[in-house]
This record gives C-alpha cells, sequence and structure tokens, in this order.
C-alpha cells in the first residue's frame, strides 16, 4: 500500500482550467507550473508528489541530525539549499511548514558543528596520547597476531600514521620509538618462523595432492560409473581436506586433477545422454502402443483380452522409458487394462477368474523380483518404480480372488 500524501495538494493549491498551477503560501498565490498533460487532479498529484518528494528530504535531514549520523556541516548545507529553494519551488503542499522545520534544522545544525569543532579541538590536544596507543598496538600484535599479512599491514599503517603525529617532546618521542621499533623487529621473527612451517606444510600438500592426481588418472577410463563416480566423490573429499601447496603448483595439480575427473565424466554422459536417447525413443514406441490399445472395443471380449495380451508383450518387450513418463504411461496402460478386466468380468466362468487371479498374481511377483534385482545392484530408484508396480497388481490379484471367492 503505497504511503499517504505528506500534505494534501488541494488545501494548498489550485489549477485554472487553461491548466495553470498556482501554490497558496501564508504570503499568498504564486504560479508554479502549467499542466497539459492530465486533468486537474492529475496535476494535484504530480505536483503533490513533488511536495513529497521535498517532504522526505526534510524528514531524512531532522532524522539524521537527530541520530547524530551525519556531518552536522554538510547537513546544515543541505538544509540551506533546501530552505532557499522553498521559494522557487515547484510543488503543492504546506511549504510554510517546511520553511520551519528547514529554520530549526539549520538552527540545530550550527550548535551540532560547533560542538564537533570542539571535539576536533580536543583531539588535537590528545596526539601524546595516541603515539602511547599506537606503540602499545604494535606490541599485541607483535606478541598475538597470526594473521600475517593484516599484522603486518597494520603495522606500516601504524608507522604511516605514528609519521603525521606531531608535537610530543624528544625524550618521550624517543622512548615510544624504542618501543614501537622492538614490537615490529618481533613480529617480524615471529612471521619468519611461521612461513618456514608453511613451506613444509606446503610441500607436504604437493606430495599428497600428485598422490591424489595419480589415482584420478587410474579411474579416468573406467566405465564402472556408479562405484568409479563415488570413488572420484572421494578422491574430491580427500582434496578439499588436504592442505594447499604453494598457489601456482596447487594451480596445476588441480587443473591435473580435474582433467582426469572430466575425462571419466564427459564419457559417463555420454552414455547417459544415449541411454536418455534410448529410453526417450521407448516412451514414444509406448505412446504408440497406447493409442492402439485405447481403440481396443471391448464388446468382443475374447478378441479385447487377445488384442490386449499382444500389446502388453510388446510393451514389457519395449524396455524402461524416463522415470518422468513412467507414472503416465503406466496409468494410461492400467486404464485399458481395468477396462477390458471390467468388460470380461461379468461373464467370466470359474476358471477365467482363477486364471484371471493368476496372471495378476504372476505379473505382481516379476515386478517383485525385478525390485529385488534393482535394489541389490543399488538401483534404488528402479526398484522403488517396480515395487510401486508390484503393489498394483497385487491389489487386482487380491480383487480378483476376492470376486472369484464371493462366486463361489
Amino acid at each position: 500500500m503505497a504511503a499517504p500524501p505528506a500534505s494534501d495538494p488541494h488545501k494548498f493549491g489550485r489549477v485554472d482550467a487553461d491548466g495553470t498551477v498556482w501554490l497558496i503560501t501564508s504570503e499568498g498565490e504564486r504560479v508554479i507550473g502549467s499542466w497539459q498533460a492530465g486533468d486537474a487532479e492529475a496535476a494535484y498529484a504530480h505536483f503533490g508528489r513533488r511536495y513529497d518528494d521535498l517532504h522526505t528530504e526534510v524528514a531524512l535531514l531532522e532524522r539524521r541530525l537527530a541520530s547524530r549520523t551525519g556531518d552536522a556541516r554538510k547537513i546544515r548545507a543541505a538544509a540551506a539549499a533546501l530552505a532557499e529553494s522553498l521559494p522557487t519551488a515547484a510543488v503543492l503542499g504546506d511549504v510554510d511548514a517546511l520553511a520551519v522545520r528547514l529554520s530549526a534544522v539549520l538552527e540545530q545544525a550550527e550548535e551540532a558543528a560547533n560542538a564537533e569543532k570542539a571535539r576536533r579541538e580536543e583531539f588535537r590536544r590528545a596526539q601524546i596520547a595516541r603515539k602511547e596507543a599506537l606503540a602499545a598496538e604494535a606490541e599485541d600484535i607483535a606478541a598475538n597476531s597470526m594473521q600475517w599479512k593484516a599484522a603486518g599491514d597494520r603495522l606500516r599503517a601504524i608507522l604511516d600514521e605514528w609519521r603525521t603525529i606531531t608535537g610530543v617532546d624528544r625524550k618521550t618521542d624517543d622512548a615510544l620509538w624504542k618501543r614501537y621499533s622492538a614490537a615490529r623487529e618481533m613480529f617480524n621473527r615471529r612471521r619468519g618462523s611461521h612461513f618456514a612451517e608453511l613451506d613444509r606444510e606446503r610441500a607436504q600438500a604437493r606430495r599428497a595432492k600428485e598422490a591424489l592426481c595419480e589415482r584420478a588418472e587410474e579411474l579416468a577410463d573406467s566405465t564402472d560409473w556408479g562405484p568409479t563416480s563415488a570413488a572420484f566423490r572421494e578422491l574430491l573429499a580427500e582434496w578439499k581436506a588436504t592442505g594447499r601447496a604453494a598457489k601456482d603448483v596447487d594451480d596445476a595439480l588441480w587443473q591435473r586433477f580435474k582433467a582426469a575427473q572430466d575425462k571419466f565424466f564427459t564419457a559417463r554422459n555420454a552414455v547417459h545422454a544415449e541411454r536418455d536417447a534410448e529410453l526417450r525413443a521407448n516412451a514414444e514406441a509406448k505412446e504408440k502402443l497406447l493409442e492402439q490399445a485405447e481403440k481396443i472395443d471391448t464388446g468382443d471380449v475374447d478378441a479385447a483380452r487377445a488384442a490386449l495380451r499382444a500389446i502388453v508383450e510388446k510393451w514389457d518387450a519395449i524396455g524402461k522409458v524416463p522415470r518422468d513418463r513412467t507414472a503416465e504411461l503406466e496409468r494410461r496402460l492400467r486404464a485399458v487394462e481395468k477396462r477390458v478386466r471390467d468388460a470380461a468380468s461379468s461373464g467370466w466362468t470359474d476358471p477365467e477368474a482363477q486364471a484371471r487371479a493368476d496372471q495378476f498374481r504372476i505379473r505382481a511377483e516379476q515386478y517383485e523380483q525385478q525390485a529385488a534385482k534393482a535394489e541389490a545392484a543399488g538401483r534404488t530408484k528402479d526398484a522403488e518404480e517396480a515395487r510401486a508396480n508390484a503393489a498394483q497388481w497385487r491389489q487386482w490379484a487380491e480383487a480378483a480372488a476376492q470376486a472369484l471367492e464371493k462366486r463361489r
């Protein structure tokens, strides 16, 4: 929801029939523009929004001044510029109220600016204390910091800042300088020892990553897609857990490792792409079978059942389809099977009903066997799909058996 306007533009202005727009203030009326882009309400809305923008700028200056987050001198300059613009501002709103608020901002900003000036004077009187603080900071860095680059940069920055501080007597300045200098020398000794140890660790990381590269290159030509993919994931985890060698060496080793990894996954992806194309072709073939199945005439039950059996045999021979198509295609086939089964059920003899129940049970067992094989091979999604099909056929078998039992 849009925010309400800062003030009612109708109360502080008017629009003549010829489009002339007038602003009403305590000093009278003045023309602020000519509106030809729409009706009078559009003019009120346009110049009212311009007033809202001006109102927002004033409110922002007030908030900055109240929160002391802005430079008082800049706030004062901005308020003066706004106050100067009010007599010619092309807006519709309570300009008089804005003038009062800006006057208050100017007065408060002046006071704040004077306070800031006093603080700056006090800061200049504290230069000796600054060098004391810088020397103490350098000593703390030298004794405790392990952030070598940041700490070294900070020690140099302290030196740069040190040189800008004047007004300290020579004796005090020499004593403070000796403290800073001793701290810097201590830090340099500790840093040298650290990087010597780091060089040893990098040499170890280099040897470990070279071994990982060799293992990756041995796997690059494998066609055992599942286990090898898992092996590459393990190698990558080891790589990430291994420390870094020198940057140029580490980058070169990574390119070597990645080349072996890419070789394997490019080959695997090509095989998968070929398999996906085959699955899509299977889906197209099953769609054509479904078109035939959905046209089966159930008036002749025996002929319908024979036609459906032939289609189901071809269906099973085609093989798998993409997973995202399986449910849809199976649902359509089951709908046809149900239609044929319902048409035949009223005229079944007991032997026929028993045969049908057995057929459903056998089909369920076939899917259960497929699920077990897929599970053993680690193909979890294929196993889940087969179990779902088995459950459906098992349900039909149980329904057929119950119907047969009732007839007996």
